[in-house]
């Protein structure tokens, strides 16, 4: 009879001991999931080297970027590499992205096949640039439709293009990241996921341009179809009536809904400026930039 007290009490004891555990790990954890829940977005800021509209050396349009409070930048290809590295050096900046700097002067959807082959060139180099900097990706825009170049033969010449550069994209690790643009070509997200599905490369994924999509629809359709294939992000305001030359915070982007999206398809990464030039013509310029960006990734 004592021995079966004993237990009983050993086993409230232990009950009352487990309780109290669970308690206070619930009391712990409480505070541990609201600070993850408001915690930042993993975004870091960055702006497209073409759209600094201040006057200057690489070097010193980079030092204008560091002091206006962004961590990286979108340089295009064919620049010095040793001048655009010793700029890297000194800023401490870092690349998020390479423009591939010819890709509309040569489209890859051109008749000429000596066009194309411009077009592949300018890729590779853009490629190699890439991972000279230290970038993940490549922004590549496919082609374009126009007079005398189908919407089908823009997605078969240039799916063929891609193709062939995919080892070069493999043996550097860096990846072709599709830009949607005012090309007349890929106008809808589905056909985005559907271009992408062709090709079926893990070293091809999209380059999201937030306002360039707001010429076809709500952004965060485009988000929701492309998921974990959106590798970069350009962020840019839209405007219906003054199209790109608009502010930040000014234009029809609903950035709350828009950042949104991005979260519920689990974006971190960059998170690029494409303001015009004349919106960053000198530091004070860019620093608005900056500070407008930090609002709309907290939206």
């Amino acid at each position: 009879m004592r021995i079966e007290q004993q237990g009983a009490h050993s086993t409230r004891r232990d009950f009352l001991k487990t309780a109290g555990c669970v308690l206070a790990g619930a009391a712990l954890s409480a505070p541990r999931l609201k600070a993850a829940a408001d915690a930042p977005r993993n975004l870091s800021k960055a702006i497209i080297y073409q759209t600094v509209g201040l006057k200057g050396t690489v070097l010193e349009k980079f030092k204008a970027i560091q002091a206006a409070g962004f961590a990286g930048v979108e340089p295009i290809s064919h620049l010095d590499q040793s001048e655009v590295m010793r700029a890297f050096e000194a800023t401490g900046l870092k690349a998020a992205s390479v423009c591939c700097y010819k890709h509309w002067k040569y489209p890859l959807s051109d008749p000429d096949p000596t066009v194309r082959q411009a077009c592949l060139d300018a890729l590779k180099q853009a490629l190699r640039d890439a991972h000279c900097y230290g970038a993940t990706s490549v922004l590549f825009v496919p082609g374009v439709v126009k007079a005398g170049i189908t919407y089908d033969d823009c997605w078969h010449r240039s799916i063929a293009g891609i193709r062939q550069v995919l080892p070069l994209a493999e043996e550097l690790g860096v990846r072709i990241a599709i830009e949607n643009v005012l090309n007349d070509f890929i106008t809808k997200p589905e056909q985005a996921v559907a271009y992408l599905d062709e090709i079926n490369s893990p070293h091809v994924g999209w380059h999201f341009d937030i306002g360039n999509s707001m010429n076809y629809g709500p952004p965060e359709k485009w988000i929701a179809a492309l998921g974990k294939r959106i590798v970069k992000l350009h962020f840019k305001e839209f405007s219906a009536s003054k199209k790109f030359a608009v502010k930040f915070r000014e234009g029809d982007n609903n950035w709350p809904t828009i950042m949104k999206a991005l979260d519920q398809v689990g974006y971190a990464g960059w998170g690029i400026s494409e303001q015009p030039a004349s919106q960053a013509k000198d530091l004070a310029g860019l620093k608005d930039l900056a500070t407008q960006l930090d609002k709309i990734f907290m939206s």
